[in-house]
């Protein structure tokens, strides 16, 4: 029997065993392995909970079916991995000092991850799921999403081919991953014969988009890079679209997704483009495999398939890859992932070693309420 995924831990009500309780246990010493898997429940990205915990536990359902992870069945712990979270390091180093969990699969956003990592980074395995702007190497720490640059290079390019912009304006949330993406993105953006003529950071949480807005008008700019997350970016293309922007400036982003587009609305989203490693339109046989699997567990009901997460089925099939291998090679856990791995992927992910993942990358454009993909990138 499958199990079911947890309610969300937090402080207030999720009960740890006792401290020291199985203190020390080897990996994979038990008949269960446990998993955290850290994703956003409310707040700007708790758009992406609802997918990302039906294709993790697809992805469990998957493994237990099978022979679990070595032998042993996969067990979720959900916690909130939500950026207001004021407790998730205390509460992960509480379930990895009593020995309660073997790895976590983290899908949220990097400012987030980055507080995970000073709290329990390399103590157990991580992966981190989604896109995010490159470069981490914390021992054990397996970042298997898209990277920005393999995003938005490509991209910038392709547009700057064929739609010709001259004057890009970039808006982002205030944390790490929208800093580093416009970092890299100036360089593209010159490489494409243009100029980023503007930037500006909005706070997680914003709702009132003026300012912004008017400063991408007065930028006199044909293309605006979008590096907004969840329901920000939702609220912030809703205005732009009110605005009529679209009629002078195209959009770029690299993560709007499915139930992003959904909540924007067709009449919102003219001239928008993704760059993104996945999308439920894709038209290949990982996919359809994937959207079939997915649809026979959970029903036609189900949440919206998108790249958020769908990175957490990919996770989960990674961590037992790699926890396999490094089983059967009697590896200790600072060696884990130094060689090439196959797992389920449905955007065809591949794994090199040496914390070298690669995947398509798709250019897309929103056509009423989906995406059609229009390009392959890399």
């Amino acid at each position: 029997m499958f199990p079911s995924v947890e309610s969300p831990a937090s402080r207030s009500d999720f009960r740890v065993p006792a401290p020291g309780s199985r203190m020390g246990r080897p990996l994979l010493a038990c008949d269960e392995l446990n998993i955290a898997l850290c994703v956003p429940l409310r707040g700007t990205a708790g758009i992406w909970g609802p997918s990302s915990l039906a294709c993790a536990e697809l992805a469990v359902a998957e493994l237990n079916r099978e022979a679990g992870v070595g032998g042993r069945s996969c067990r979720l712990l959900t916690v909130n991995a939500s950026d207001d979270a004021t407790d998730i390091e205390a509460t992960l180093l509480e379930l990895v000092q009593a020995g309660d969990i073997d790895a976590i699969i983290g899908m949220h956003t990097s400012a987030v991850r980055q507080r995970v990592l000073r709290a329990v980074g390399g103590q157990i395995p991580i992966v981190y799921t989604p896109l995010y702007e490159g470069g981490e190497s914390t021992r054990d720490v397996f970042a298997i999403g898209e990277t920005s640059a393999r995003q938005l290079q490509p991209a910038i390019a392709w547009l700057g081919e064929r739609k010709r912009p001259r004057r890009w304006f970039a808006v982002g949330n205030d944390y790490v991953w929208p800093h580093m993406s416009h970092h890299l993105a100036r360089r593209y953006i010159a490489e494409a014969g243009a100029t980023l003529v503007g930037e500006t950071y909005i706070p997680l949480g914003t709702t009132d988009f003026s300012a912004a807005l008017d400063a991408a008008r007065q930028s006199q700019a044909d293309a605006v890079l979008v590096s907004l997350i969840g329901q920000d970016s939702i609220e912030f293309n809703r205005a732009f679209g009110r605005a009529g922007l679209h009629r002078d400036m195209l959009r770029l982003s690299c993560a709007i997704g499915e139930n992003e587009l959904l909540g924007i609305g067709a009449d919102n989203a003219e001239e928008l483009y993704v760059a993104s490693g996945y999308f439920a339109t894709l038209d290949t046989d990982a996919n359809a495999a994937f959207k079939e699997r997915y649809h026979a567990q959970f029903g036609q009901r189900a949440p919206t398939l998108n790249t958020f997460g769908q990175s957490t089925y990919e996770g989960m099939h990674f961590l037992a890859a790699l926890l396999g291998v490094g089983r059967r090679s009697s590896a200790g856990s600072g060696k884990l992932g130094n060689t090439p791995l196959n797992y389920h992927s449905a955007r065809d992910g591949r794994y090199a070693g040496g914390g070298i993942t690669r995947m398509p990358i798709y250019l897309a454009r929103a056509e009423g309420h989906e995406f059609r993909v229009i390009t392959t990138l890399i």
